[in-house]
């Protein structure tokens, strides 16, 4: 039986999940909650689409560029402040956003949208590391992951929806004052969620500019980069691969990519619990399962499977790369000094937007000249070299730690 100080654990841990996921799922929502409304956009505003397409990538830009500098300041300053303003930023900004006069005055709103959002992962990370019971860390991490993805899939469809009901001014208002109830419960619950444990001295690490420029972390910002130009070319090009070498209809294929989002979202809960459970050898699980991966996606570029199949060996895909994705972040978490979570976090997981942005136009530049058949293994190649500056973060921050002696973990 669960002692009673590990069920009240238990009880903490959840409600600092809830917290912390909640707030993710909001970050992630209102980065996919403006493309649906792009061509009510067109039509009252008389935009071009490129120009429509810049709100977004103002949003997203911003939020890149500016994690590394919010990490510095979460670990200077501590993470909840900056979680309660970030959050109430985002909210607040698309809701501003529902009285825009003309396109223009969107623009300046996505900007501040895109400094609210950078704080949530710096934020979020510090937050857990200082907060969430070692033995559940893996858990919480896969949660965070979970309830960003979640985000990202029930933005489109919930605004969609809205738009049915209401115009999309009170759509943008209505989620927009979504993040406020979320705020006021941040607040009202902060006493659960505590900072990350500081270093004893101030020599006993690196300074910040010189950790995120060592090897280590360099490798580790190289990993994340990686994967998400292999997930976002999955993504964007998987669907016409299919159609072009072997005449997949569309609804087949898209039941295939379906399936691989389903399974890289449902596997980050499996790979939290596995990380939990076994620590020793995480670099081995994610080697195991992203080798498996890398034959899954090589698959049906190399033989015509039946539409029956194809979308079991693009759920076995999914479900290999998103149960390495947790395994993945405890071991950044790992190589982090202490009191540094923030930073380290806020730069490494930059690559992931920077990776989804530089993907497609090259592969689609393949498609173009001809050869989609290269796309896939493309694809299992960025895994592979992934896999190669994994192995060697670890590795060398195995060798920097041991070289500083590190303090022991409280």
């Amino acid at each position: 039986m669960t002692s009673p100080p590990d069920h009240a654990a238990g009880r903490r841990d959840a409600r600092i999940c809830a917290l912390i996921g909640t707030g993710h799922f909001l970050s992630h929502f209102y980065m996919l909650c403006l493309p649906p409304l792009f061509l009510v956009w067109r039509q009252e505003f008389g935009v071009s689409y490129a120009t429509l397409g810049l709100a977004v990538a103002l949003m997203s830009a911003t939020t890149a560029l500016l994690q590394t500098p919010v990490g510095f300041w979460v670990d200077r300053w501590g993470a909840r402040p900056f979680l309660v303003g970030g959050t109430l930023l985002m909210a607040l900004s698309i809701s501003a956003m529902a009285f825009a006069p003309a396109f223009w005055m969107i623009l300046p709103l996505a900007v501040l949208s895109g400094i609210g959002n950078s704080v949530i992962h710096p934020a979020d990370y510090a937050i857990l590391a200082g907060s969430v019971s070692k033995g559940f860390m893996g858990r919480a991490f896969a949660l965070h992951t979970f309830t960003g993805n979640l985000g990202f899939a029930l933005a489109p469809p919930t605004i969609a929806l809205l738009l049915s009901v209401m115009d999309w001014r009170m759509a943008l208002l209505t989620v927009g004052l979504l993040g406020v109830p979320v705020v006021f419960a941040i607040l009202l619950q902060s006493g659960v969620l505590r900072d990350q444990a500081k270093a004893k001295t101030q020599e006993a690490g690196p300074g910040g500019r010189e950790l995120l420029l060592s090897r280590p972390m360099l490798l580790f910002f190289a990993f994340f980069l990686l994967s998400a130009m292999a997930g976002s070319g999955v993504q964007s090009w998987l669907v016409t691969v299919l159609g072009k070498m072997w005449g997949t209809p569309v609804l087949a294929a898209s039941a295939a990519l379906t399936g691989y989002m389903m399974g890289a979202t449902g596997g980050t809960l499996i790979g939290g619990w596995i990380a939990d459970k076994s620590k020793r050898n995480l670099m081995g699980l994610v080697t195991l399962l992203t080798l498996v991966a890398m034959a899954l996606l090589l698959l049906p570029g190399l033989v015509p499977l039946s539409e029956a199949v194809l979308p079991v060996v693009a759920v076995c895909a999914g479900l290999a790369l998103g149960t390495s994705r947790t395994p993945r972040d405890v071991m950044l978490k790992d190589a982090c000094p202490p009191g540094q979570i923030g930073k380290v976090f806020g730069f490494v997981s930059a690559g992931l937007p920077l990776g989804g942005a530089i993907t497609p136009v090259p592969l689609g530049l393949l498609i173009d000249f001809g050869h989609p058949g290269l796309v896939l293994p493309v694809i299992a190649g960025f895994l592979g070299l992934s896999l190669l500056c994994m192995g060697s973060a670890q590795g060398s921050a195995r060798a920097a730690g041991a070289k500083a002696d590190p303090l022991p973990a409280e």
